[in-house]
């Protein structure tokens, strides 16, 4: 009996402090040491390709627009973009394509082979143009910050934008900018030979005849020579009161100084390739009173301009050439679709750049069905004691009334071609 007793006793002391036991482990708070970490989000890399003339005479230019697009890339890491629950670092892959078509179509390959989901560029439109094909095939979209010519987009890509105004835009205003405003009637016009160079000055020279100016003289340069006596001393011949030229400034440039050399008095008047600061270094103090248009609004004048060149500067210890701004907002237009598409992947955030409501720094930002900027404005600059100075903005599409409404230019510098 003694022994039944003990044994009962330890049964209940045992079952005691089981229960004790399970008391306390039920009771037990959940130590935040031990509590499970929330998984590391994934993270991918999404690189963006870059293709612009890095050497050469233009390799100012490339490097402005590499800078601009790296900003944005920078800007992008340091947010830490998620994009489908994973966290996206974004790399840029810079190629040189030395303004050379043949030289994009290699470029434009070997950006593909390396994984990069979308590209800026190119450059010049002779380099996008046949890079875009490549593009195309393999389902990458591009943006060019800086080519103009129509074709680019006019070959049927569902990869091909670009976020400035075209040739056709550009080329009449300036033509009409210089036949209304400026009162030239005879006009020579020279090109470099390059997509870009000649497709704007035929839209020059088409709308120029169009508006009633004579069209004296037509002549062709490359993209390489800096000595055009031999034409200019043609020209001359020929008594115009402005010279258009369609190229880029390492041209432009020795070519206003070579009019003043030669006695020319007509304005030289270009485009976008010419408003640079290398125009006016290059040309020295014939710079004076040229004038050229550029796509876009004036830099300070952007919506997000005066903050970015500040930026700009501080980063890179330069002035903004000419692109960088639209190398920029290329890039965040690609992040931009890429997050509304939840995926880095080019197949399924491609159709989404097409559908890009996006404000940049240089302004709102949207596409029209073939991939050219909507509304995008169109501003004249002359050149006034050694800097540019813009002189009126048009948006092509503006009613002619609202055109007419663009402030008069101011005096023309002496051997301009107001009459």
């Amino acid at each position: 009996m003694r022994k039944a007793h003990l044994l009962r006793l330890l049964v209940i002391a045992m079952a005691v402090l089981g229960l004790a036991a399970c008391g306390k482990k039920e009771e037990a708070p959940p130590s935040p040491a031990q509590a499970p970490a929330p998984p590391p989000a994934q993270e991918v890399v999404a690189k963006i390709g870059l293709a612009a003339p890095l050497t050469g005479p233009q390799a100012h230019i490339g490097q402005d627009i590499k800078n601009g697009a790296q900003l944005a890339i920078d800007d992008l890491n340091a947010r830490g973009v998620e994009i489908g629950g994973k966290r996206v670092k974004f790399e840029l892959v810079a190629e040189d394509d030395e303004a050379n078509p043949t030289k994009a179509t290699t470029v434009a390959q070997k950006l593909v082979d390396s994984g990069v989901v979308a590209v800026v560029g190119h450059f010049n439109s002779g380099a996008s143009i046949p890079a875009s094909k490549i593009y195309s095939d393999a389902g990458i979209p591009q943006i060019s910050p800086s080519s103009t010519n129509p074709k680019y987009t006019q070959q049927g890509f569902k990869t091909t934008f670009r976020v400035v105004a075209h040739d056709d835009q550009q080329g009449p205003v300036d033509a009409k900018f210089a036949v209304e405003k400026l009162g030239a009637k005879r006009i020579a016009v020279i090109d470099d030979s390059t997509a870009y160079g000649q497709g704007l000055a035929d839209a020059f020279a088409a709308t120029a005849k169009r508006l009633g100016a004579e069209i004296v003289a037509r002549e062709h340069t490359t993209d390489k020579d800096t000595d055009f006596k031999a034409i200019l001393t043609r020209i001359k011949g020929k008594n115009p009161d402005l010279v258009f030229f369609g190229g880029i400034d390492p041209q432009a440039g020795p070519m206003k100084k070579q009019m003043a050399e030669l006695g020319i008095k007509a304005q030289l008047m270009g485009g976008d390739g010419m408003q640079t600061p290398n125009f006016i270094k290059l040309a020295g103090e014939a710079a004076e009173g040229a004038m050229a248009s550029i796509p876009g609004l004036p830099k300070d004048k952007m919506p997000g301009g005066k903050e970015f060149l500040e930026r700009f500067k501080q980063k890179f210890g330069v002035e903004v050439e000419l692109f960088a701004p639209m190398a920029y907002d290329a890039v965040m237009v690609f992040a931009d679709a890429m997050k509304r598409a939840g995926s880095t992947d080019p197949a399924k955030f491609l159709p989404e750049v097409g559908k890009t409501q996006y404000q940049g720094v240089i302004g709102p930002i949207a596409f029209d069905e073939k991939g050219d900027l909507k509304d995008g404005p169109i501003t004249i600059y002359i050149v006034k004691n050694g800097q540019w100075e813009p002189l009126e903005t048009v948006t092509p599409g503006d009613s002619p009334d609202k055109q007419a409404q663009a402030p008069a230019p101011p005096p023309a510098a002496a051997g301009t071609a107001k009459k």
